[in-house]
């Protein structure tokens, strides 16, 4: 177990007043030792709590003196003290074994911790959920959580999980859901696993057990060029088709039944389709935006003005990791931490404000280059042709670092984008979506700096995107003149 380090002390804050400092190491608040930092917003939010810490070889108590509820204006710089609760399941599709050998160990940590799930969103199959964990999340109001669901007759979902456990933890959703608490679903759709006959049980399944889900996410599995399972293989576009005509039949069912649609399919299925995305209020309020639900939608009605600020944040992939600094939070959900919670919000605001400010300060009027995946190119296109504009062009950047059917801007890598921006011309103006960083940093380790061009990065939304393009208004049209 390794000890909270306070990262940050807000000037004029409880916490400076006090004289915590950073780099302080927490040993305890008020006798109790914090395990993840929901613990340490319970902890805090206390009434003059006292911390004993270590500082340079000194053993110290401080008492910092606020009102119950007073942020205490300090960040810590881990959200899990402890150890982090490793997966035991051994899932054919599961994206951290098709992984190229050489990336940062931290990417390689297969989770299935129940306190990541509620401060990141990512999902726990429950194999390793407990009685206490159960009590935890019920007492402290852990909601919304979020649960691979992938099959719900037992003998399919043990053998999916590679796991015996797996046939009997979705007892755990059903008392989650008992104790009222948020849960989001997930399916990762398997061809010639758990699709067809299967995945339309699991549907019903999930209606005849588990109806009060908020939403289930139907989503296609990826495959990278170093899958060595020969069963796991990406979708045809038939079975795209067929996967979409189960999700939207049963939507019709649940909206009759429980009154909302809660299965929605993956932009990514009507992408190998080639169908239309539905409307975006059939999404109602993109709860699983982050999982690539409504996605395209959602940046479509960004990018055209119709609201005025981001509906969601992608998160990427692998954003707990390296630390997982306090930006990285979700936000803490619970009613006692409500208060810091509304705070750290504030601050994620005023960075992404800052980020857009810096992203769309004028240049010299030069043609604009938009970097993205092959499916963010295939979303954006029709976007960028609507505003008639002859310099601005998409950059699509192939995936050859995963290879496979990785496609999404979110994986995208360093030296993709190098090779790239190596055959681009000089003094064009390149956007990179934030949501291909991780701390500053590509997956393979690159950063921007690393780049042959210079690229401004903006967050990944249509708000943003917008915003960056109408302070770069120019009449030139994209040539070869400006060539390498």
């Amino acid at each position: 177990m390794s000890l909270p380090v306070i990262a940050e002390i807000l000037a004029g804050s409880p916490a400076e007043s006090a004289g915590l400092i950073p780099g302080d190491e927490i040993v305890a608040i008020d006798g109790e030792i914090p395990s993840d930092v929901i613990r340490w917003h319970f902890l805090v939010d206390e009434a003059d709590p006292i911390f004993s810490i270590h500082r340079g070889g000194l053993e110290l108590e401080v008492q910092v003196m606020k009102g119950a509820g007073e942020s205490l204006g300090a960040d810590v710089d881990a959200s899990i003290f402890d150890r982090v609760r490793t997966c035991d399941n051994h899932c054919e599709f599961c994206f951290i074994y098709q992984l190229p050998k050489g990336m940062r160990r931290s990417l390689y940590l297969k989770d299935d911790d129940y306190r990541l799930s509620f401060l990141y969103g990512n999902f726990t199959t429950l194999t390793r959920f407990t009685e206490a964990d159960l009590e935890r999340v019920v007492s402290e109001r852990l909601s919304p959580l979020y649960v691979s669901i992938h099959a719900t007759d037992p003998d399919v979902r043990s053998r999916i999980l590679r796991n015996p456990r797996g046939g009997y933890s979705l007892r755990w959703l059903r008392a989650l859901l008992d104790f009222g608490i948020e849960v989001h679903g997930q399916v990762v759709v398997c061809p010639g696993v758990n699709d067809g006959d299967v995945l339309d049980d699991t549907l019903l399944g999930v209606l005849d057990q588990f109806p009060e889900l908020s939403s289930v996410a139907v989503v296609p599995l990826g495959v990278s060029s170093y899958n060595t399972e020969a069963l796991m293989r990406p979708h045809t576009q038939n079975e795209a088709k067929k996967v979409l005509e189960i999700v939207e039949a049963w939507q019709k069912r649940f909206l009759e039944t429980v009154g909302h649609r809660l299965v929605y399919a993956a932009d990514e299925y009507y992408l190998l389709a080639g169908e239309q995305f539905p409307a975006a209020e059939t999404y109602g309020e993109f709860a699983m935006h982050e999982d690539g639900i409504g996605m395209a939608r959602s940046f479509e009605t960004e990018f055209s003005g119709l609201v005025t600020s981001a509906v969601g944040t992608p998160s990427g992939f692998f954003q707990w990791v390296d630390g997982a600094p306090a930006e990285g939070y979700r936000e803490v959900r619970t009613a006692v931490g409500a208060n810091r919670g509304g705070e750290i919000s504030s601050e994620l605001s005023a960075r992404t404000d800052e980020l857009i400010s810096v992203a769309i300060k004028p240049r010299p009027n030069a043609p604009i280059a938009i970097l993205t995946g092959e499916y963010g190119a295939r979303v954006l296109r029709p976007l960028i042709d609507s505003l008639e504009r002859n310099d601005v062009r998409i950059l699509e950047v192939a995936n050859n670092f995963f290879g496979g059917n990785i496609k999404v801007s979110g994986l995208m890598v360093g030296e993709d984008v190098r090779q790239v921006l190596e055959r681009e011309p000089h003094g064009h103006q390149y956007l990179l979506p934030d949501v291909c960083l991780n701390n500053g940093r590509f997956l393979d380790g690159l950063q921007p700096s690393d780049l042959p061009k210079h690229v401004e990065v903006i967050p990944t939304n249509g708000v943003a995107l917008r915003a960056a393009l109408e302070t770069r208004g120019s009449t030139h049209q994209f040539s070869e003149e400006l060539a390498p």
